[in-house]
């Protein structure tokens, strides 16, 4: 059910009254959330944010002190506003407007059907949804998105630009797709991984809307045409505002080389700790193969339904990249209520709500107890975010178990409700 404008205007004021209240009745969460290692990482924090503008606006390099490790173009946008530590209201209110926003392009996506419809496939159980005023409530009021606004994580920006990337997919218009996918990759690397499925999904959007279907190799030419000359443009841009390309080393040699281990709700940082420097690049490599891999064979194998490979790529990105964060997690959390006709599919969801509600409580005590309380190692926490990864990889798989069964059900009707087995 689509999202009048009258029930939108009332969630998103409630949503961005939530905000405003917590920023205002608790002006010491947003510095204690910044600190915590699982919602900011080493790329995403946004006290190194602030670390980067105080040596932009004294015209120091802001990669001199080897702390700031996010894209230059947001020194710029963020040295317009007032300095948070003084006058924090309008960078709240920024982050605020970046959730709202998010939750726009979210109710975009759900409203154009194409999580159970699409031009290849349509979902046996297409009629069982959520409606979008749900979908949106979830993304808003979800604790974990909350609290990523609260922390001021910059990762909400790359969000935002997926969740555009998605909507525009969906919507069928080309140039703000391309726009938002390059800004994406622009500020995090990994998203470009989604600009396959997504641009098969602009593909079948564009073919409904023109009932013709372009040539399919003259379109993923121009498109990644297109993508290579957006991306190369704020590139460019950067290393004129930064005067010198020694950002790509600072911002995306970080990503691919992990130099830095602070503690994550990852699987690198401990991974990397503990490896002998004669093994590091090899499992480097494999690491991010293991990663990339992904991308194609579900692309492949399932070309029929994009946006639930994009949403499953998310899921993967949120346990697999090497600077996960919780804000990962919201976003693919956010998006798996799209497809409400999957989860009469799914066999283990108490066990997956279990896991993700066990490692968050359990998570920022085992921390404490690890640095605060000495009381533990760097092995409590390790393993309260290897049970956070089971929980998603869990949600994961058996999403994955429910859409291979669905497309079953719509290919073979007569082995609907009947057991299958998985060889």
């Amino acid at each position: 059910m689509a999202l009048d404008t009258r029930h939108k205007a009332a969630l998103f004021a409630a949503a961005a009254a939530v905000r405003l209240l917590l920023f205002q009745a608790f002006p010491f969460l947003p510095d204690r959330l910044a600190g915590r290692v699982e919602l900011s990482t080493p790329v995403s924090s946004f006290k190194r944010l602030q670390e980067g503008l105080y040596l932009y606006t004294h015209n120091v390099s802001p990669y001199d002190g080897g702390v700031y490790h996010q894209a230059p173009l947001l020194l710029p946008l963020f040295s317009l506003l007032p300095d948070a530590s003084y006058y924090p209201f309008a960078t709240n209110l920024v982050f605020t407007a970046v959730d709202l926003l998010s939750a726009h392009a979210l109710a975009q996506i759900a409203d154009s059907g194409h999580a159970a419809a699409t031009r290849l496939f349509k979902s046996s159980r297409q009629g069982l949804r959520w409606s979008t005023a749900a979908i949106v409530a979830c993304f808003l009021f979800n604790p974990f998105t909350l609290a990523t606004c609260m922390a001021r994580s910059t990762t909400s920006l790359t969000n935002l630009f997926i969740l555009t990337a998605m909507a525009k997919a969906c919507c069928g218009a080309s140039a703000t797709f391309l726009l938002a996918i390059s800004a994406a990759s622009y500020l995090a690397m990994h998203p470009i991984l989604l600009f396959p499925p997504l641009l098969v999904l602009l593909y079948d959007t564009r073919t409904e809307k023109l009932k013709a279907a372009p040539n399919a190799l003259a379109f993923t030419a121009v498109y990644t045409l297109g993508l290579i000359l957006v991306c190369g443009t704020l590139l460019v841009v950067s290393a004129i505002l930064s005067g010198s390309w020694e950002f790509l080393e600072a911002t995306y040699g970080v990503r691919l080389l992990l130099p830095d281990l602070t503690p994550n709700v990852g699987l690198w940082w401990y991974f990397f700790t503990e490896m002998f420097d004669s093994f590091r690049d090899f499992f480097l490599g494999v690491f991010w193969l293991h990663v990339a891999s992904y991308t194609p064979g579900l692309t492949i194998r399932l070309r029929t339904q994009p946006l639930f490979v994009a949403t499953t790529l998310t899921g993967i990105f949120a346990i697999f990249t090497p600077y996960p964060s919780v804000a990962d997690a919201a976003l693919y959390l956010s998006l798996v209520p799209l497809f409400r006709h999957l989860f009469p599919l799914m066999r283990y969801t108490f066990l997956a709500s279990a896991a993700v509600l066990y490692a968050s409580f359990l998570g920022p005590a085992f921390y404490h107890l690890w640095v605060y309380a000495g009381s533990g190692n760097a092995n409590f926490f390790y393993a309260i975010t290897l049970v956070w990864s089971l929980g998603l990889s869990i949600i994961v798989g058996d999403s994955l178990f429910a859409a291979l069964r669905d497309e079953l059900d719509v290919q073979r009707p007569e082995l609907r409700d009947k057991e299958v087995k998985r060889i």
